[in-house]
Parts: structure tokens; C-alpha cells; sequence
């Protein structure tokens, strides 16, 4: 382990003074326009991107599962997703490893439309019941997942059924089409405000999230192979370089100026209850990008408990992220 160590960070401290090994790059996103991956939009709005000699061509996914195959399956080189999808596959021999935590709070909700919600109480009535997640397989489903092992049920006791982000999961929930929703925002505040849903579980702050997880959950993570980091650690230092300084810019912005340089499109034809959403969830990102030691063995914890294969596996937490690439970022 300290000799993968040593020779990680003689890789990055030898190769960052030349040109980008690989300047264009494509980037795989499930959901680009949800809340919890703005620190990616804002890096590609201001230009960071750019600024680091970079040509990033985005790709936008209805899900984490989604922009992870593309990944596994070499159409994107990275990935802006979640932490346990990174875990998950290393028990699965697919050497991951994040690079940047966006994320610290993972911001998932767990909701029940409003006129089950005297039925529906905690996640164990969820039972036969069919629930939204963005894709089958994706964090939102994960989530679900735990929240039913943690009542000691299993998997199968519900229906998972994939709705997208944004408004294709709004008109799944108003139609009926589900009974509950696991998601991100802007869903679910819009879902709230509309009084579709009633909010079971929530993860948008600390609070939240320890008492759900029980200690720090990492969330939002820019990722990949082993394997291109080792190739490509200039290009790999310059997205790092770009994420840091997109997550250092909104540390003291109002919600109205994140707001501002977004997509209209992100906007819902709803700017107000858009910067609302956005003030509620400025809290859940890093303000430096640095892993915390403990995140990874608290996903470890969660993914295990309805996860046997996962369970039984033996895994190097050390091996699946890396913050050798922040700190360079944060000392220039």
C-alpha cells in the first residue's frame, strides 16, 4: 500500500509540467442539470475547463448507472457520479478511483406521493409498493436499498422503476405512476412545493446524513480507471485543477449568483423556486474536494448491508480514491 502510495505521487510530481496527455476528453454525467453535480456546470460555464487547456465534451445520462457504462464500456473517459458506484465495482475487480469529492452530503430524499403518506410512514411500509429512482442500478436505488435492509427487508420487496431526472421524474410521481420516489433536487423540492410528496428520509445535510448513514457518506465524485490516471495524471491534475476551482468559487456565492451563470434550461421555467432549491442545497458541497478518511467505510457499511457479494469481498478502501491531485490543486 505506502509503495502504491509513493509511486502515485512521484507519478503526479513528475509529469505536470508539460502539455495535457490527452486534451480532449469526455466526460460522463447521470443527470447533468441535477443540483448535486452544479460544481460540474460551473466549471464548464466559467470556463475552467478551458482555462486548464482542456476540450471536456460532456455527456449527459438519465442516470449514474448510465454514465457508468459508458465508462466500463469506453465511450467516456471519466465519470461525475456517485461514490459507491466506485466501491461496488471494486469488490467486482474494475479498479475505480475518484480523483475529486464534489459532494459531501449526498442530498438523496426518499418520498411519498402525499395520499399514501398516512400509510406510508417509514421506509418499511414502502413494501409491494413501486418506488422512483433516476435508473435501476444508479444511487438512487442503492439508497432505497439500504433504507429497506435497514427495516430488514429485502430488495425484491419492491418494484424499482427508473424515471429519469427533472421533469420526467415530476410527471411519474403526478401521474401516479409511482408510489414513492428516491431522488435528487431539483425534484424533489418542486415535488414538495406542488404537495405531490411527503418527505420520509432525508440526506441534504449533515444532520441528515449521519443519522441515516451513520457517519460521513461521500457523494458527488469525479472518477475512473486506475489505469487512465496512471496514463494521463496532467490531464487527470488539470479536470482535478478545475473541479477545486469550481468548488472554491461557490464557497461565499449567494444562490443568486450560482443562478446566474447556470443554463436556462436548468431553470424549470421557474427561476425563483430554481434559486431557492440552489440556496437549500449550497451546504451539501466540499469546500475543497479532499475525501474524508471515514467516507469510504461508511459507503463500504451502507453497500454491504444488502449487498452479499460486496459483503464478502475483500476491498483496499485506500485503493478506491486518491486526494494527491487536490492538494497539489489547493497549494498552487
Amino acid at each position: 500500500m505506502k509503495k502504491w502510495i509513493a509511486v502515485l505521487a512521484l507519478v503526479v510530481g513528475l509529469a505536470l509540467a508539460g502539455a495535457p496527455e490527452k486534451p480532449k476528453v469526455t466526460l460522463a454525467v447521470g443527470g447533468k442539470s441535477l443540483v448535486v453535480y452544479l460544481p460540474l456546470t460551473v466549471a464548464e460555464q466559467l470556463g475552467y475547463f478551458a482555462d486548464e487547456g482542456l476540450d471536456v465534451r460532456i455527456e449527459d445520462f438519465k442516470g449514474g448507472s448510465a454514465a457508468l457504462k459508458a465508462l466500463l464500456g469506453g465511450s467516456a473517459d471519466l465519470v461525475v457520479g456517485y461514490f459507491d458506484h466506485i466501491v461496488r465495482l471494486q469488490a467486482q475487480g474494475r479498479d475505480l478511483m475518484g480523483v475529486v469529492l464534489m459532494g459531501k452530503y449526498p442530498g438523496l430524499v426518499l418520498g411519498v406521493r402525499t395520499e399514501l403518506a398516512d400509510k406510508v410512514k417509514t421506509p418499511a411500509d414502502l413494501k409491494g409498493l413501486k418506488v422512483g429512482v433516476t435508473k435501476p442500478g444508479s444511487s438512487t436505488n442503492y439508497f432505497v436499498f439500504y433504507l429497506l435492509a435497514k427495516e430488514g427487508l429485502k430488495p425484491t420487496d419492491v418494484a424499482i422503476i427508473g424515471v429519469g431526472g427533472g421533469s420526467s421524474a415530476i410527471a411519474a410521481v403526478e401521474r401516479g405512476q409511482v408510489d414513492a420516489i428516491s431522488h435528487v433536487e431539483p425534484v424533489i423540492t418542486t415535488l414538495e412545493k406542488r404537495g405531490q410528496i411527503k418527505v420520509l428520509v432525508d440526506t441534504r445535510n449533515k444532520e441528515g446524513t449521519e443519522a441515516v448513514f451513520g457517519g460521513p457518506y461521500p457523494a458527488a465524485t469525479l472518477y475512473t480507471h486506475r489505469a487512465f490516471v496512471e496514463k494521463n495524471p496532467e490531464t487527470t491534475q488539470r479536470l482535478v485543477n478545475a473541479i477545486v476551482r469550481a468548488l472554491q468559487w461557490m464557497q461565499g456565492k449567494s444562490a443568486e449568483e450560482v443562478v446566474a451563470i447556470m443554463p436556462k434550461a436548468y431553470y424549470q421555467n421557474d427561476p425563483e423556486l430554481y434559486t431557492e432549491i440552489v440556496r437549500n442545497s449550497l451546504g451539501m458541497f466540499s469546500e475543497n474536494g479532499l475525501f474524508p478518511e471515514a467516507g469510504p467505510k461508511t459507503a463500504y457499511k451502507v453497500l454491504s448491508m444488502f449487498d452479499e457479494k460486496l459483503a464478502a469481498a475483500k476491498i483496499d478502501l485506500s485503493k478506491t480514491y486518491t486526494n494527491a491531485f487536490v492538494e497539489r490543486a489547493l497549494t498552487r
